[in-house]
């Protein structure tokens, strides 16, 4: 090999491995922000139980929100998993979800969602969630629900309750 051609090695190799260190720089700080934010609390199954089942982490909750009212939702599932998770959404759709609570089908997210909080999220730091989100293993789960104010739910449910009125 001629001094050019592994000059020139060196310099695609450098190349290349830029954009991967900025890519682990970017899932580090998903996940550092995904934590903080704690995502896990309502998204990893066996949380509430004390348990959380880091192996299907942010797979979504067996347990359910009722917000009388409006109805139980469940945390759902944010691995990349086409079927039951994130995987057929856009980067895009992923950030209006958590930043404006409207998934790509016009749903508005359950009010346990802190939406409203993470619209004020840098386009770095929301990029840097997604990220994190897509470096997860697929995790095969869907979650029950949502059920109406008037269905019954289907698995275990934690209720909101109001406070009580004033007199």
């Amino acid at each position: 090999m001629r001094l050019w051609d592994i000059m020139a090695a060196i310099g695609l190799s450098c190349a290349l491995a830029v954009p991967a260190l900025a890519d682990e720089a970017a899932v580090a700080r998903g996940k550092y922000l995904v934590t903080i934010g704690g995502c896990n609390d309502c998204h990893t199954p066996g949380h509430f139980f004390g348990k959380p089942d880091m192996a299907r982490m942010l797979g979504g909750s067996e347990v359910g929100f009722e917000v009388p009212g409006l109805g139980t939702f469940y945390g759902p599932n944010l691995t990349p998993d086409k079927k039951t998770g994130l995987g057929n959404w856009t980067d895009a759709q992923m950030i209006a979800a958590f930043r404006t609570g409207t998934r790509p089908d016009g749903r508005q997210l359950a009010p346990p969602m802190p939406w409203r909080a993470l619209a004020a999220l840098t386009d770095q730091d929301a990029a840097a969630i997604v990220a994190f989100l897509r470096s997860l293993p697929p995790v095969d789960n869907a979650v029950p629900g949502p059920f109406g104010p008037t269905e019954t739910p289907t698995s275990f449910v934690s209720k909101i309750v109001p406070p009580p009125k004033k007199k």
